[in-house]
């Protein structure tokens, strides 16, 4: 299964790297890639809980703004 979240507040590389260790760590990801200049955030695994995935990032102090 591969989501594609729509991040707001990244502004520089650290901020990606704060995304991606944040949604590494939600249980079932098993892979993600993060895109600053398309603000995107792609994440492979089995039974991804979208909700599980918005709190991550929002822990991390951004936002997810939508999920497909």
């Amino acid at each position: 299964m591969t989501k594609t979240l729509d991040v707001e507040g990244m502004t520089c590389n650290h901020c990606v790297m704060h995304v991606t260790n944040a949604l590494k760590e939600v249980a079932g990801v098993s892979n993600v890639k993060v895109d600053l200049a398309s603000k995107k955030a792609v994440v492979e695994g089995t039974n991804l809980d979208d909700n599980a995935m918005k709190a991550a990032v929002a822990d991390a102090g951004y936002e997810v703004v939508g999920i497909h």
